[in-house]
């Protein structure tokens, strides 16, 4: 992505590239970039606008559409919410003895996709005579979302033979005895996410001795991050009727606000992180909100979702109507909400495939 400084422009993507001259020994001269055809899509024209001392201001047209999304999607990702939950505020590691983590942190790599637009069910009626976890997905937009994770997923998947969401998951988690595909596994998937919040501002970094071995470990420096995700957990666990207030972590103009903010909690339940935001909760109000989402696992994890028949006095009771809504207003992208459903699927046996 393209990014400006103080001191002047950086070099912009899509710009031509440049050589020495092979006949100045030197290379002080820069032979002049291929002319470009405009009727690329790759390579779309560049753009100009006034700047405030009337210089024109070079700009690529797909910087301007790639800021547009930016602004319709949350500041953390699902995987980053799921590893900041499970983290010890102070210490800055995982706990040593979660074994269902990594597996859940792959299964969000493949919602976020789905959210975001890049993949899909393959548009197949005969799809449905297989089991959701089981249905293939495919690459249906290639853009680059900008996070370093989800693009090295994306590629995969673009480059690969269509699998299936369970099939997926596997590989990346590195779970097969197919030596051909071991190259599939995401590895330091934890690490990334934690260095990757340590850009945001939201992770500082710290080095910790461990009797026989040093290792680095991630705090949390800005505690706000965090404090939204619990109180959002709270919320759709505790309340009877549920509102989710806007904020950079959850923009107002973000599809899906709470679908997304479902699948947040079923995937911190399966992976034994959900405890972490309920700290605050009596034993009774804990007991209940791990029934909750037990409950919304069991009717998210369908496709189409599931009915919710708590009634009007039930935690959430407003989720049905309010989710149902976010699905009718983007029926083109059902194909995309059967991939979240498929995932959620897959967490319902998580214990079993570990």
């Amino acid at each position: 992505m393209a990014t400006a400084s103080g001191s002047g422009l950086t070099r912009r993507r899509g710009a031509g590239g440049a050589s020495a001259d092979n006949g100045d020994e030197e290379g002080s001269r820069v032979s002049s970039p291929a002319p470009r055809r405009n009727d690329d899509p790759r390579n779309p024209e560049t753009g100009y606008e006034s700047g405030a001392n009337g210089h024109k201001i070079a700009f690529d047209p797909r910087d301007i559409s790639e800021s547009a999304e930016r602004s319709k999607q949350p500041k953390l990702t699902l995987m980053e919410e799921i590893l900041l939950m499970g983290l010890k505020d102070k210490q800055g590691y995982l706990s040593f003895w979660n074994d269902n983590i990594s597996y859940a942190l792959r299964g969000c790599i493949v919602i976020e996709l789905a959210f975001r637009g890049r993949i899909s069910m393959q548009k197949d009626s005969s799809r449905r005579r297989f089991p959701l976890a089981d249905r293939l997905i495919e690459v249906v937009d290639e853009t680059l979302t900008g996070e370093v994770l989800l693009d090295e997923a994306l590629k995969m998947m673009k480059s690969s033979e269509k699998m299936s969401v369970s099939s997926w998951i596997d590989l990346m988690s590195g779970e097969t005895w197919n030596l051909m595909k071991i190259g599939y596994q995401l590895k330091q998937v934890r690490e990334r996410l934690a260095k990757g919040l340590v850009d945001k501002g939201i992770l500082r970094t710290e080095k910790r001795n461990f009797l026989l071995f040093d290792m680095a470990t991630h705090p949390v420096a800005d505690g706000g991050a965090k404090d939204e995700i619990r109180r959002r957990v709270r919320n759709v666990l505790t309340n009877r009727t549920v509102v989710l207030a806007p904020s950079p972590f959850l923009p107002e103009e973000m599809e899906f606000r709470y679908l997304r903010t479902i699948a947040m909690l079923c995937a911190a339940y399966a992976a034994n992180v959900l405890e972490n935001a309920l700290v605050t909760l009596g034993h009774e109000a804990r007991e209940r909100a791990f029934a909750q989402v037990d409950e919304l696992l069991a009717e998210y994890s369908q496709w189409p979702f599931g009915r919710r028949t708590g009634g009007n006095a039930a935690i959430g009771a407003n989720l049905d109507q309010v989710i149902r809504d976010e699905v009718n207003q983007a029926k083109d992208k059902e194909l995309q909400l059967e991939v979240v459903a498929a995932c959620l699927s897959v967490f319902t046996r998580l214990d079993s495939l570990l």
